[in-house]
C-alpha cells in the first residue's frame, strides 16, 4: 500500500439534467471530519455521500461543495411570489401591532425559509446525476492524495537515509572519541602536579565515559530509523504512527546533544534534530 496525503483537491461537472459541479478539498485532520454544502435537492443525499468519504478515506478535514448551475453559469435561483407575499402581509400586520417594528431588511426577506430556492428540478434526477460525478470526484481526490504521498514518501525516505548516515558516521566515530576523552583527563590531571593515584585516575575516566555513552542512544536510533523503514514499506494510513516515532527520534537526538563533549557531537545532535523536523513537519500531512 502507498501512502496517501491529506492534502488534495478535485472537482468534477456534468451537463444532464442540469449542470452540475462537484469540489472535494481535504486538509490535514487527526480524524476524518466532512463538510457538505449541498443545494436542498440534494440534502437527502448527504448520508450516502458521508459514508462514501467514511469508507475510502481515513483522516483529514474535507469540503464538499455541490452546486447547480443553470444555462448562464449561475445558480438557478427563484422568488416564491406567493410565500414572499405572505411574509409581507405578516410584517404588515406585525408594524400595525406594533410602533417599534422597523421596515423589513430585504437580504432577511430572501433568507427566510421558502422565499429564495433554487429552481425545483426532479429530485430524483438531480439525485441520479450528482451521485456519478461525487464518486468520479472522490475517486480523483483520492489519486491526487496518493500522488501527494508518492512525492512525501521519496521525502521522508532521503531524510531518514540522511539520518542513518549520521548515526552510523557517529558510531564509527566513538572509539576516537573516547579516547581524545581520557587523554583529554589525563592532562588536566597532569598540570596538577601532583601524585597521581592510578586507580582514582581509572574511577575519573569511567565516570566520564559513563556521563558522556551514547553508545545507548545511537542503538535507539537506529531502532527508530528501522521501524520508520518498515511503516514506510508498508504504507497506508500510517501519519500517527510516524508522528509518536518522529517524537521517539527527537528525544534521542535532544539526549545525544545533552551528552555532547566534543564539537563533532554537538554538530551531529544538531543535524539529526534538523533532518528529524524536516520529517516531522512532512508526517503531519500523511493520512
Amino acid at each position: 500500500m502507498t501512502l496517501h496525503s491529506m492534502t488534495a483537491f478535485a472537482r468534477e461537472t456534468a451537463s444532464a439534467p442540469t449542470t452540475l459541479v462537484v469540489e472535494l478539498r481535504s486538509v490535514n485532520h487527526r480524524y476524518l471530519d466532512c463538510h457538505f454544502k449541498l443545494p436542498d435537492s440534494l440534502r437527502a443525499l448527504e448520508p450516502k455521500l458521508r459514508e462514501a468519504l467514511a469508507s475510502t478515506l481515513k483522516r483529514g478535514k474535507v469540503d464538499c461543495q455541490i452546486r447547480v448551475i443553470d444555462a448562464a453559469g449561475k445558480d438557478t435561483l427563484e422568488i416564491n411570489q406567493e410565500r414572499l407575499g405572505a411574509l409581507l402581509t405578516a410584517l404588515a400586520d406585525v408594524r400595525e401591532r406594533s410602533v417599534d417594528a422597523g421596515a423589513p431588511d430585504a437580504l432577511a426577506l430572501l433568507q427566510f425559509p421558502g422565499v429564495c430556492q433554487a429552481e425545483e428540478l426532479a429530485e430524483s434526477s438531480v439525485q441520479n446525476a450528482a451521485w456519478p460525478l461525487f464518486e468520479s470526484a472522490l475517486q480523483t481526490l483520492q489519486e491526487n492524495r496518493a500522488r501527494e504521498g508518492q512525492h512525501l514518501e521519496e521525502f521522508l525516505r532521503r531524510r531518514l537515509d540522511g539520518i542513518a548516515r549520521e548515526v552510523e558516521t557517529l558510531r564509527q566515530a566513538l572509539p576516537a572519541l573516547r579516547t581524545r576523552q581520557e587523554e583529554r583527563l589525563r592532562r588536566r590531571l597532569e598540570e596538577l602536579e601532583q601524585p597521581l593515584d592510578e586507580g582514582r585516575i581509572e574511577q575519573e575516566l569511567v565516570m566520564l565515559l559513563h556521563k558522556a555513552d551514547v553508545e545507548e542512544e545511537l542503538d535507539r536510533l537506529e531502532a527508530h530509523i528501522d521501524e520508520t523503514g518498515r511503516i514506510l514499506n508498508k504504507g497506508g494510513p500510517c501519519g500517527r504512527r510516524l508522528d509518536f516515532l518522529m517524537q521517539e527520534l527527537n528525544r534521542e537526538a535532544n539526549t545525544l546533544s545533552s551528552k555532547a563533549t566534543t564539537s563533532t557531537t554537538t554538530q551531529s545532535a544538531v543535524e539529526l534534530k534538523v533532518l528529524i523536523e524536516q520529517m516531522r513537519e512532512q508526517v503531519q500531512n500523511i493520512e
